[in-house]
């Protein structure tokens, strides 16, 4: 039987801060790594990068080299261009519209910078980066990386302008473009202002409704840009209507419950994990950059 999903709690985004030298970013789901609870779980943290403008440089701005082990991260861009290296001699440039899901799981070096091309143009970069725990079971598996380009996303028109990009999971029947270890849905929503859309998601999943840009009414709530919707996990539906253009994020997954310990980059179930997981890392095993 489908029923309305309570909204729980409406939370603002702090104030930004620097990544590395090219990515301005807001904290907007609670608690992010220092958080020990499954109230966001499977999700750990999403930092979202509104527009911001970087004048050309020669030498792209970024994020150096650094390690991840035990989840998933997950780079949407709206705006601008990216560009990564890893340990595994994975490379990749993503676009807008592009989305980025690198399993870290074994462990794992990258770097993510501006591409090389647009930094000399210079330009507006905006983008999102979510971060997936993943299950116990799979904390230890070979890392990867899927490179998935605007095209392969399959978009459901809603009406007029307004559609949604299934990247993970499925929404009514079609299947996102993502592999996942757990069960999540990722929407992309993009909607013009006065028209909606109404979600169907399971009454046992963690979901948020992450708002980047405009203002909607979300089940009855108001909720503006940088804000995050937490639901409780009661009732099925989900009806969004844009009072100005908006978009957002639509975050739903079965939650992982086992212990999170978490330190930095390294997401495990036990603090002696993150013991090795830092050993593992100073001693070579997760690879290095050229």
């Amino acid at each position: 039987m489908k029923t309305i999903k309570h909204v729980n709690q409406i939370i603002k985004a702090p104030v930004s801060h620097m990544v590395g030298d090219g990515f301005k970013v807001q904290s907007v789901l609670p608690g992010g790594t220092r958080s020990h609870n499954n109230r966001i779980s499977p999700f750990i943290l999403m930092d979202y990068g509104a527009p911001a403008y970087f004048p050309p440089t020669n030498r792209p701005r970024g994020v150096e080299q650094h390690p991840h082990k035990g989840f998933e991260t997950v780079t949407i861009v709206y705006q601008g261009e990216l560009e990564h290296r890893d340990s595994t001699g994975s490379h990749g440039k993503l676009a807008p519209g592009d989305v980025q899901w690198m399993t870290a799981a074994a462990g794992i070096v990258h770097e993510e910078k501006h591409e090389t091309e647009f930094s000399k143009r210079g330009g507006k970069v905006e983008m999102a980066q979510l971060w997936v725990n993943l299950p116990k079971a799979f904390k230890n598996e070979k890392p990867g990386y899927q490179d998935i380009k605007k095209a392969d996303i399959p978009v459901v028109n809603l009406n007029g302008e307004s559609y949604l990009r299934v990247i993970a999971g499925e929404y009514n029947g079609i299947k996102g473009a993502a592999r996942t270890f757990s069960p999540v849905h990722v929407y992309d929503v993009h909607l013009k202002k006065d028209s909606q859309v109404n979600l169907t998601l399971p009454a046992s999943f963690n979901t948020a409704v992450v708002m980047m840009h405009g203002k909607a009414d979300v089940n009855g709530q108001t909720a503006s840009a940088v804000e995050t919707v937490l639901f409780d996990q009661d009732g099925t539906d989900i009806n969004i209507t844009a009072l100005e253009d908006a978009t957002l994020l639509v975050l739903s997954g079965e939650p992982i419950n086992e212990p999170i310990f978490a330190y930095g980059p390294f997401v495990m179930n036990t603090e002696e994990e993150i013991i090795e997981a830092i050993n593992d890392y100073n001693a070579g095993k997760m690879g290095f950059l050229n």
